[in-house]
């Protein structure tokens, strides 16, 4: 179903300074998820599926590989309205100063959207890991003539941390709101108790639960554009509280999975899940196709070796290796009689065929070598793992940086373009 009079604005300047180091050198969007995709190919495929025309993504940091990867990914023919548009945080004599935070960058950019009177907006995060169908709550934000909706999210009392909580009336009208808060009182004013839940027609799920933000707002456009008339410079913390004492606002209540990747151990779970046997977020989905970068590799090579509950990426070779519950990206090269449990390992943005020659090249050998043992790990794109390396964190760190690797929350992380030597041990 196509969605008219629609306009989509995604979010994808974010530092993502708590997925440090994955984001050193890129946005958050633009981190590898599940071997082959980017973290914005998950909004956009929801968007290109729910049959939204216009889509603009908003670019701030560390944006050239997000950049290339939007721009080289989603093209459409001549002879389609359909369009995903890129724009840069730009000096101009009437914007002076790069964007100040989520609302100050779609107010920047107002003058590009080109809005009719009976135009919706639909904001999105650039960020999060979901399957849903935008048609759904677009058609409740205006079957309940909402000037703003807020798709929330069903968490238990401990995922609230770190996110923005609904309270709301027996109409879903949205009375009130809280960001990232912790205090008893609010806690206990905003949870939904068993009663509640029945009657917004809620299984399955435990009371006490809580309404948490994901980062979905539909906007009536002239409500959208007064609503950045003023200095605010964020969504959650001043736009959205804005909205609810000036406005009508709604929740629509997404039944689906939904999480938000903001740290380290959430982005490491969220990759794993994908691999085991009862998934949250199913990759092969009936609804639609997740889109990405096509790339022309050959199949998967596998040489004898023991693989469970895995998701393994074309163009990679694996030789007589053992692999437990871990995603293996795109070009990835695993010698022989190396284990790797409970490890997301990226791939590679190319191969290294001087490296590979006989006798050896001069060039540092891409992937991972032989008889080495890794546990518990992250190994971002192009790093090279020398013959007989153990990354188990033998220490037993929470958080530590060390040279060519830094570990946090006890999760291992080798970054990009890294080098261990052979036979180190961390």
């Amino acid at each position: 179903m196509l969605i008219e009079r629609v306009k989509c604005i995604i979010l994808g300047g974010g530092q993502g300074k708590r997925l440090f180091p994955l984001t050193q050198e890129r946005s958050k969007p633009a981190v590898s998820i599940a071997g082959k995709y980017r973290l914005i190919d998950i909004t956009l495929s929801n968007s290109i599926n729910s049959g939204i025309k216009d889509i603009f993504i908003l670019t701030q940091f560390n944006s050239k590989s997000l950049n290339n990867h939007v721009s080289r990914t989603y093209k459409f023919d001549y002879f389609s309205n359909q369009s995903v548009q890129l724009l840069a945080a730009e000096l101009t004599p009437i914007n002076k100063s790069w964007f100040q935070g989520t609302a100050d960058a779609v107010r920047q950019h107002w003058v590009h959207y080109r809005l009719d009177p009976q135009d919706d907006v639909i904001v999105l995060a650039g960020d999060h890991l979901y399957e849903m169908d935008y048609t759904k709550i677009v058609e409740a934000h205006r079957k309940s003539k909402a000037d703003v909706t807020v798709s929330t999210a069903l968490v238990p009392r401990k995922e609230t941390v770190g996110l923005g909580i609904m309270q709301i009336n027996k109409q879903r009208r949205v009375i009130n709101f809280a960001e990232k808060t912790q205090e008893p009182k609010i806690l206990r004013d905003f949870a939904l108790n068993q009663t509640d839940l029945k009657h917004f027609g809620i299984q399955n799920v435990k009371a006490p639960a809580y309404l948490a933000s994901m980062g979905v707002y539909v906007f009536k456009g002239a409500v959208l554009q007064k609503l950045l008339q003023g200095k605010e410079k964020d969504f959650g913390k001043e736009i959205i509280p804005k909205s609810i004492f000036k406005f009508r606002a709604y929740t629509y209540l997404f039944d689906g999975y939904w999480k938000d990747i903001g740290t380290i151990r959430s982005f490491y779970e969220a990759n794993l899940s994908l691999a085991r046997d009862n998934v949250d977020f199913d990759l092969f989905s009936a609804w639609g196709r997740l889109f990405t970068h096509p790339r022309f590799l050959p199949p998967l090579r596998i040489y004898s070796s023991k693989i469970e509950k895995s998701l393994l990426s074309e163009g990679s070779i694996i030789d007589k290796a053992t692999i437990e519950e871990s995603v293996i990206g795109l070009r990835s090269m695993i010698g022989k009689g190396t284990r790797i449990e409970r490890t997301y390992m990226m791939g590679a943005d190319y191969y290294d065929w001087v490296a590979q020659q006989k006798p050896p090249g001069k060039y540092r050998k891409v992937g991972i070598g032989k008889n080495c043992v890794i546990r518990n790990a992250i190994l971002d794109k192009n790093v090279s793992i020398g013959d007989g390396v153990q990354i188990v964190n033998r220490k037993k760190h929470r958080e530590f940086d060390g040279k060519n690797y830094y570990i946090r929350d006890g999760i291992v992380i080798i970054p990009k373009n890294a080098e261990i030597k052979p036979g180190t041990i961390i």
